[in-house]
């Protein structure tokens, strides 16, 4: 019992420390006032997909294959960053690794979560953290879509920044939609259409998951015996 409760405790506490790393990474992006990723968030992204396969129970052989894959990614963001390197095809590539990194991680989280039952911190925490990362991952696609086109993503009167996009991609995902930012090219725009309806039926989903945890199906109230059964008694009332 008391494995029981230790192993709850620590993905609970790892789900924390998901959120505090998108925390993190959420500043980086912000705080960078160009196109250009940022390679200390893409190291902070890599790192959160490594506990999110760590708190969702992960195959061993997949948490190990992607440790290996993300330590070596890590490495050579390092280097890049220390030594200065820039250029169009690193910033791709850079923002590529972005993308794919915060797609791999709410596919996890959710893996996860669908064979679990019960309403908890647990499935809170995971529903929250699932929710930004995929607000994250729109922001990357967005930014991979304007280093790879010469037009401006939002128009002259915006600055075309990894900051903005970041904020579009969350107004978008809550459909908030401000309107003090808007999309100008066709194919930006229906990745907008796409991010909204995505977090629609995301919030439908988690909305879903919570009611289901919060009771037990029919079915297993079915199977339950009653008190006089679970006494030993006879459906008849005979010992």
């Amino acid at each position: 019992m008391r494995d029981v409760v230790t192993a709850v405790w620590d993905r609970r506490s790892g789900y924390w420390l998901v959120i505090a790393l998108l925390i993190v990474a959420y500043a980086l992006c912000a705080a960078q006032g160009t196109t250009d990723p940022s390679p200390w968030a893409l190291i902070v992204q890599l790192v959160t997909v490594a506990v999110v396969l760590w708190v969702t129970e992960a195959h061993q052989r997949v948490q190990h294959t992607a440790w290996v894959i993300l330590s070596i990614a890590a490495a050579a963001t390092l280097v890049v960053t220390l030594l200065g390197l820039r250029g169009d095809v690193l910033d791709i590539a850079l923002s590529a690794a972005s993308a794919l990194a915060f797609l791999l991680a709410p596919v996890a989280i959710i893996r996860h979560q669908v064979h679990r039952r019960g309403l908890d911190v647990e499935a809170l925490l995971a529903a929250i953290a699932a929710y930004v990362l995929v607000g994250m991952f729109f922001t990357q696609v967005y930014n991979l879509v304007a280093l790879v086109t010469v037009a401006p993503t939002f128009g002259d009167q915006t600055v075309d920044s990894l900051s903005s996009q970041l904020f579009f991609s969350f107004t978008t995902l809550t459909t908030t939609g401000y309107g003090n930012i808007v999309p100008v090219s066709p194919g930006v725009q229906g990745i907008a259409v796409a991010e909204a309806i995505t977090g629609q039926l995301f919030l439908i989903t988690a909305v879903a998951r919570i009611m289901r945890g919060s009771r037990r199906p029919a079915y297993e109230e079915a199977k339950t015996p009653g008190p006089h059964l679970a006494a030993g008694s006879s459906p008849g009332g005979q010992s």
